[in-house]
């Protein structure tokens, strides 16, 4: 396995609970929470914009239903 370049999401915090993403060659994404790092999700990019748009529809969801 290459290694891989780690970037940590400009939304972590200094401290704990930072999410952590690399680009793979075969143009795969990584992405690891820095609390677990050898717990890794393997997802495409559809995939993770897919994801990012459910977890914001449900934020906005949850917001909108206070």
């Amino acid at each position: 396995m290459p290694t891989l370049n780690w970037q940590k999401s400009s939304f972590s915090a200094e401290a704990a609970n930072c999410v952590n993403v690399a680009a793979m060659p075969d143009g795969t994404l990584r992405l690891r929470e820095s609390d677990e790092p050898d717990r890794i999700l393997v997802v495409n990019r559809a995939g993770l914009s897919t994801l990012l748009a459910t977890v914001k529809e449900s934020r906005a969801a949850s917001h909108g239903s206070s």
